[in-house]
């Protein structure tokens, strides 16, 4: 496994729309190498989540791992989707904090829908169909987002909550999310 540099805004990749995988590659040896090393380059940056625009790959790919929103891991196992469609459950938007690989240190409040069902294929090639909430719908969200060239400061609706990390750890957080952050 090789770690992967993550592209940082301005790289093409992260405002193209990523290409569907097809479904001959996945079983293949430089296909499932992908999945590894961005699984790699994840979690040696700390991350939840990681679609292939991010190391420059234009693949309908990302892979996260299901994390409580104070970084508790609520399902250990990184989880792999491939050529996903997202559909938002009906319920009200939520806002909550965001931040991204490809923009680093910086965070700000983003809408999402509190649900979703995911349609995918997994690492095998095999079909799924799943409903996710929480903190994992919004890291799906996020990622699926990558795939069709969106970040996260295109989905605010106000910029006036963008801060730095130092920033939004000392002015933005309340003493819980403080607490979680650097604990």
């Amino acid at each position: 496994m090789t770690l992967r540099p993550i592209v940082r805004l301005g790289h093409p990749s992260l405002r193209t729309p990523a290409d569907p995988v097809e479904p001959g590659e996945i079983p293949g040896a430089d296909f499932q190498t992908l999945v590894d090393d961005m699984v790699e380059t994840m979690n040696d940056a700390n991350g939840v989540g990681l679609a292939a625009p991010q190391v420059a790959v234009g693949k309908q790919l990302f892979v996260y791992r299901a994390v409580g929103p104070h970084g508790d891991i609520e399902e250990p196992e990184n989880k792999v989707l491939i050529n996903p469609m997202v559909e938002p459950v009906p319920g009200e938007v939520l806002y909550d904090w965001e931040g991204c690989l490809s923009i680093p240190d910086l965070r700000g409040l983003v809408p999402r829908h509190p649900a979703v069902r995911v349609y995918a294929l997994d690492r095998d090639g095999q079909s799924l169909s799943l409903t996710v909430e929480g903190y994992e719908a919004r890291i799906i969200q996020h990622e699926f987002d990558h795939l069709n060239g969106v970040i996260f400061l295109d989905r605010m609706r106000d910029l006036r909550s963008l801060a730095y990390g130092d920033e939004w750890e000392r002015y933005m957080t309340t003493a819980d999310e403080h607490e979680a952050q650097v604990g």
